[in-house]
């Protein structure tokens, strides 16, 4: 079921999606937490409904939920204890740090809950702390240029070891690692370099990473912007309005948002002002 609903939101974006996992977790798999059960079969179970719930939590985040997706890290790491299951509890850590990052938190806690992601992974696969390294660099970098470039090096080091096995939560595409690498870039404030890992990671993304590729488009659209280069990211907002209007995502409504705010003062371009009025004719 993993699987299912993570295709799900990839392909129609979180809000769309949450409601229906919501309540195939109250009705299908809380009850038979409850229920006598083989230790081992116990165990499985939990750790199930812990990758559901992070699941959950992301379709919170995609939804503009954030207090509900920090609420939902936190028993998907409550579970994933209980089961035994380390690379959930750093996974399901790793998220928590990376909400609290996208709420603009960058302050110690933020750090610390990083960290933990790290250590929690370490005896994991290299996918996983492949996952929790690049958070980590990303975390880092407003403060620790040297530590945030190394922790980075080393998730693009890990992520060369990872098997190719797939899934949600035992794969790690190159097109997200680029992507993390872009975010830490950026917030060392190395915006061509952020821009040419965006270039990368668009590249790289697969064909059922839609949502994050429609959202790699429109970061790399604003990242082109901030290098002056208003035709690139014309264009790399046109096929993300074509794109986005498959997607239930609040994350895709914050990209629009920003795109209509960056192009304002553009308005007298007329590949700009074009563009503005086709944005506004989709939502109509």
């Amino acid at each position: 079921m993993a699987v299912l609903f993570a295709r799900a939101t990839e392909q129609f974006g979180g809000t769309g999606i949450r409601t229906s996992l919501a309540v195939y977790l109250a009705h299908s798999v809380v009850p038979k937490l409850h229920t006598g059960r083989s230790r081992q079969g116990s165990r499985q179970l939990v750790s199930a409904a812990a990758q559901l719930t992070v699941l959950l939590g992301g379709m919170c985040a995609d939804s503009a939920r954030s207090n509900a997706a920090q609420h939902c890290y936190q028993i998907a790491a409550s579970l994933a204890a209980d089961a035994g299951d380390h690379a959930t509890f750093a996974i399901a850590l790793r998220a928590m740090a990376t909400q609290a990052h996208h709420q603009g938190r960058h302050g110690l806690a933020v750090r610390l809950l990083a960290e933990r992601a790290v250590r929690s992974a370490h005896h994991t696969s290299p996918t996983v702390q492949a996952y929790a390294h690049a958070q980590l660099a990303v975390t880092l970098a407003p403060d620790d240029r040297s530590s945030a470039l190394a922790e980075m090096t080393r998730a693009e080091e890990l992520h060369s070891k990872a098997p190719a096995v797939p899934g949600p939560f035992t794969s790690y595409s190159a097109g997200a690692l680029h992507f993390q690498r872009a975010q830490t870039y950026n917030a060392l404030g190395d915006h061509a370099s952020a821009a040419m890992a965006l270039e990368t990671s668009l590249r790289l993304r697969a064909a059922n990473e839609e949502r994050a590729t429609t959202l790699t488009r429109a970061r790399l659209a604003e990242a082109y912007l901030r290098l002056g280069r208003l035709d690139e990211a014309l264009h790399c907002w046109q096929a993300f309005l074509i794109a986005s209007r498959s997607l239930h995502s609040a994350q895709a409504d914050a990209r629009l948002s920003a795109m209509h705010q960056l192009l304002r003062p553009y308005a007298r371009n007329p590949q700009a002002a074009a563009l503005i009025e086709r944005a506004r004719s989709n939502a109509r």
